[in-house]
């Protein structure tokens, strides 16, 4: 398929620390040599990358989301296959070919007045190779995961997932914001509205959302929609663990009673290394328990993992926890 990678066992071999009595998640985990071959393998999820950070700088975000890929899949090669890992259950499939887009994106100018747009024309290009990948393992019965990029990749999700299934998707997003900006060039804050306006998106939830963060236009247009949803993270906040747990099984109630998808913006996990990072959030442990419980669903489509911007003096934590979030979905099976 155009501007991807599918990778094999020779692509990750070097990745892979092996030791003596032990075997690593890296040595168990399926490969395929094309897309049509993931019907044949009984795996039932996929893991995809996506390593850009193109759409949260064309909204003038911060670097770095084009490295959480790469830190991700070196953690998970690493963990431990044992009985609870269910390494065979997962398809390293590859990744979203990017360099080509990150070269044009370094070759445009700040001081250009038409930087943001010219940007957003990357953005778009990126949503269509991403759209081909989701649909084409969509519709081949497989449940990708899809990891690393800006939250702009939730569109060509749920454009691809939508058409895969031939009618909206539903979704529920983990974040501390709504990404329903306005309809101008592309990029991390306006997937949502893009995919609204298509018609690829149906019941949308956020789960979260940071009341400082949200421009009164959007709370204004969510709370006159029929579709649209969401829950504040100050009213969250003040409840116990397990009510806020209570809270999401509700969100989760509404959205999978037909096909729906998971995406969690790390930026709603309290000081984890992203684009928007933040000082108050939900706390990791509390994060994987919404991931876990959404995996189990079983009209779960695709889950995204988005806006991870690691640096050097993070990329082993940010990977350790990507690679969590991987484990806590296979492992919990639907």
């Amino acid at each position: 398929m155009e501007n991807f990678k599918i990778y094999n066992s020779r692509t990750v071999e070097k990745l892979i620390i092996t030791r003596e009595g032990e075997t690593k998640f890296g040595e168990k985990i399926k490969f395929v040599e094309g897309f049509e071959q993931l019907k044949n393998i009984p795996a039932k999820y996929v893991l995809v990358g996506i390593p850009e950070d193109i759409g949260v700088r064309a909204n003038r975000g911060k670097e770095g989301t084009a490295k959480a890929w790469h830190v991700a899949l070196k953690s998970l090669l690493n963990v431990q296959s044992n009985r609870y890992s269910n390494a065979e259950d997962l398809i390293l499939l590859g990744e979203i070919e990017c360099r080509e887009y990150l070269a044009k994106a370094e070759n445009l100018g700040h001081e250009d007045p038409h930087y943001f747009e010219k940007m957003g024309d990357l953005v778009s290009q990126i949503d269509s190779a991403v759209t081909r990948v989701i649909e084409k393992i969509v519709s081949l019965g497989k449940i990708p995961i899809i990891i690393g990029g800006g939250h702009n990749n939730a569109y060509g999700n749920i454009k691809g997932s939508s058409q895969a299934l031939k009618k909206p998707i539903n979704i529920l997003n983990i974040d501390a914001h709504t990404d329903l900006r306005r309809l101008e060039h592309r990029h991390s804050g306006n997937g949502f509205s893009y995919a609204r306006k298509e018609g690829f998106l149906g019941k949308y939830r956020v789960f979260g959302v940071h009341q400082n963060y949200t421009p009164a236009y959007i709370f204004e247009q969510m709370d006159a929609a029929q579709n649209d949803q969401y829950r504040l993270f100050e009213h969250l906040v003040r409840k116990s663990s397990q009510q806020i747990l209570t809270a999401f099984r509700e969100e989760l109630d509404t959205i999978s009673q037909e096909e729906f998808g998971l995406e969690l913006d790390v930026d709603a996990i309290r000081d984890f290394p992203s684009s928007a990072q933040t000082p108050s959030g939900f706390s990791f442990n509390m994060v994987r328990n919404f991931v876990a419980l959404a995996s189990e669903e079983e009209n779960i489509k695709y889950i995204h993992i988005c806006e991870a911007a690691p640096t050097a003096n993070t990329e082993a934590s940010v990977g350790k926890a990507l690679s969590y979030f991987i484990t806590d979905i296979i492992s919990t099976g639907i």
